[in-house]
């Protein structure tokens, strides 16, 4: 599962690099890439934020592990 932690995380990295974009310059990566609310640039926002959901089990992993 460590792999799917890893996997999440970095999607999550991205994601968050993105937002900054977004904030900072207005500037939104995925939809220069894949195009402004195209069926791919979606998916890819459906994957960030579950991975974002997913994440939020690590808060009890840690503790759990202390």
């Amino acid at each position: 599962m460590k792999w799917f932690d890893n996997t999440a995380l970095t999607i999550v990295i991205i994601g968050a690099v993105n937002w900054l974009l977004i904030g900072i310059f207005r500037f939104d990566l995925v939809a220069f890439i894949f195009g402004n609310m195209s069926w791919i640039s979606r998916i890819i926002y459906t994957v960030v934020g579950l991975c974002g959901l997913y994440l939020i089990s690590l808060f009890g992993r840690i503790n759990s592990m202390s």
